[in-house]
């Protein structure tokens, strides 16, 4: 049979004729067809290499999004990049989700969505915020005791917040753990 014809792999259509891009396609896979080796360009990628560029591709756009909103800042300042997140293991009870995005059983926030109609702290000396209830809340001296010197063997006190997180996430989560309530 002609060049036109059948071949022992390929079957020439009449579709293709005249069709450079077709016939070009057609010439390259007969010819890697009847190599023994395979060229570089068509070695396989491993499946993990994939997931790994893909994954890294999505934690810049992550990122980039979250530069980008202007909402979440109490968020932020504790964990502000996407990939220091992803590589510190976090175990998000209630308490610990309030506190880090402000949201929550908090008076300032109640009275933000309109349920309560004051933000004052029960201590009774300001509103009831995160940054409230770590640094200056008369209720919970005895935590925040135990938490400053766990944090505080090289810094002063208080310290930035994405370094309870990133840091010293035990004794954090433990102060947490009896603030809420």
């Amino acid at each position: 049979m002609g060049s036109r014809g059948w071949t022992t792999r390929f079957r020439w259509t009449k579709s293709h004729l005249g069709n450079t891009g077709n016939e070009l396609a057609d010439k390259l896979a007969k010819e890697a067809s009847s190599k023994t080796e395979i060229p570089i360009s068509c070695n396989r990628i491993a499946e993990s290499a994939i997931k790994q560029k893909l994954e890294d591709n999505s934690n810049v756009t992550w990122q980039k999004e979250w530069e980008k909103t202007k909402k979440g800042s109490t968020t932020k300042e504790h964990l502000p990049t996407v990939a220091e997140r992803l590589q510190t293991k976090i175990n998000f009870t209630q308490n610990l989700t309030t506190i880090i995005t402000g949201h929550g059983n908090m008076t300032s926030y109640l009275q933000r969505v309109i349920i309560i109609e004051a933000p004052d702290c029960p201590c009774g000396t300001g509103n009831q915020t995160a940054e409230h209830i770590l640094l200056e809340c008369r209720i919970l001296p005895e935590e925040r005791e135990r938490l400053i010197p766990a944090v505080t063997k090289n810094v002063n006190w208080p310290i930035k917040k994405y370094t309870l997180i990133k840091r010293h996430y035990k004794a954090f989560a433990k102060l947490i753990k009896t603030m809420i309530k």
